[in-house]
């Protein structure tokens, strides 16, 4: 069999672990079903009598026969959610972040998946330039709903040359297939000067407004562009003048989607605003925050966190601590006002604007950073520090290491300070209030946060 899932993890105390199933196993088949991914295997498990063909680490197959409860689940962590191989991308977008990556780092960097199912499974965007009949009708029959799809324009000969893929031209098609199907779907635009703003953005946002209620959102953020651009197609990035105009031009399209649907439909991400130095909306423009894992609405969730977490008896420390809090250059004003208003005795705050010389000055969001610029700018910084807090968004998930593979542990030697994790803005209230509780140890497991911002920190005396 061409299909298996390897397995790299088992709950304790899991059906898997009753049956003696082992890490490193290889899990062929369910009741004679081949699988090709985790969705395969969810709906084979929902049987109530399994024969569940294996594979051990030597070779040798084994055919387990059980039966099980409805709703019990088999206990078990895979390798990968896909079977057969993730999907790559084969398209050459104009725009892609990342054919700007840096020469020289690691190759999973370079991995650019286009899959449906992972779009389903975890939110990523799809193109849908890849996809098949035989995959419409497995989303169809199987409902895999939402899906999060890449858009850009609707406008199909456009779409076409900006994704360097004439089956990109089909976009109308694949939409209306999905929505009729009673597919729901989350779409975003990665909007370029010049390209795919001004009328076609307007038109753009007409479509997908007028596909019904099953196009659930569109979310729309300025194109990124590091200085490792030599062989990509020539863009500029928005100007303040420019992404004003944006936001008006986008809120224009809200009054018509909340008179439709109760809702502004539209958002901009947090840098449209930062570059137009503007005030961030408060949470009711984001209605339920439908696309927070990409980046829409985290100032403000940060922003409406962090209060909720502040009261006003705040313990003291007997003596003077300072700490430095690191965050993308747009993250500073916002943070440095947050943290103004807290007042605790002997805690003294630096918030420190890191300039990403490693992708380029235009990048200032704080999940690009890097572990040697922050080692580099810090390092030439006079003044006490007795700890440091890195925000989560900069490392990579479930590991204390930055995009360039610089460790958390080499900050701690090259700047001879502690360093503390805040994921959210729950974290940084905590270790803010209680340093001493923290600065012996430094957490290394996954905390399953998600502070993905561009929020973070200001002096406080």
């Amino acid at each position: 069999m061409s299909h298996y899932g390897v397995i790299a993890g088992i709950h304790k105390e899991s059906l898997a672990e009753e049956l003696g199933l082992e890490i490193g196993d290889r899990i062929l088949s369910v009741n004679g079903q081949e699988l090709m991914d985790i969705i395969d295997l969810s709906f084979a498990f929902a049987e109530e009598e399994i024969e569940l063909l294996i594979e051990k680490a030597n070779g040798e197959q084994e055919l387990i026969e059980f039966d099980k409860e409805y709703d019990e689940e088999l206990g078990v962590e895979f390798e990968s959610a896909v079977f057969d191989n993730i999907r790559r991308c084969g398209n050459k977008c104009w725009f892609c972040f990342v054919d700007q990556i840096a020469p020289n780092m690691r190759d999973s960097l370079s991995i650019k998946d286009d899959d449906y199912r992972m779009s389903f499974l975890y939110g990523n965007f799809v193109t849908l330039t890849n996809i098949r009949e035989m995959d419409l009708q497995r989303i169809k029959q199987l409902h895999l709903s939402p899906l999060f799809i890449s858009v850009h324009t609707t406008n199909g000969q456009l779409r076409a040359r900006m994704l360097n893929n004439k089956r990109a031209a089909n976009i109308i098609e694949q939409l209306e297939y999905l929505v009729k199907n009673d597919i729901q779907i989350h779409t975003q635009i990665v909007l370029c000067p010049g390209i795919n703003d001004g009328e076609i953005l307007d038109q753009t946002i007409h479509d997908l407004i007028n596909m019904g209620e099953n196009v659930l959102s569109l979310a729309i953020v300025p194109v990124g562009l590091t200085k490792y651009r030599e062989s990509c197609y020539s863009l500029t990035g928005f100007s303040m003048e420019q992404a004003g105009k944006i936001i008006e031009q986008v809120e224009k399209w809200q009054l018509i989607a909340r008179k439709k649907f109760g809702k502004n439909f539209v958002y901009l991400g947090d840098e449209f605003y930062f570059l137009a130095n503007q005030d961030i909306p408060d949470a009711d423009y984001y209605d339920d925050f439908p696309q927070l894992e990409n980046g829409i609405g985290l100032t403000r969730d940060f922003i409406e966190e962090w209060n909720a977490c502040q009261d006003k008896d705040c313990n003291a420390y007997e003596e003077p601590i300072y700490l430095d809090i690191v965050c993308g250059k747009s993250a500073e004003k916002i943070l440095s006002i947050l943290l103004r208003e807290l007042e605790i005795k002997n805690l003294f705050i630096r918030v420190i604007p890191i300039e990403n010389k490693f992708f380029g000055e235009n990048i200032t969001v704080t999940g690009l950073l890097t572990g040697q610029d922050i080692i580099q700018q810090l390092k030439f910084l006079s003044g006490k520090r007795d700890g440091i807090i890195i925000p989560g968004v900069s490392l990579r998930k479930g590991e204390n290491i930055f995009l360039d593979d610089y460790h958390i542990s080499d900050i701690e030697k090259e700047l001879g300070a502690k360093v503390q994790i805040a994921h959210d803005a729950v974290d940084l209230n905590r270790l803010l209030k209680m340093w001493n509780n923290f600065k012996e140890e430094n957490e290394t497991e996954d905390m399953n946060y998600t502070w993905q911002g561009n929020c973070a920190y200001t002096k406080n005396n």
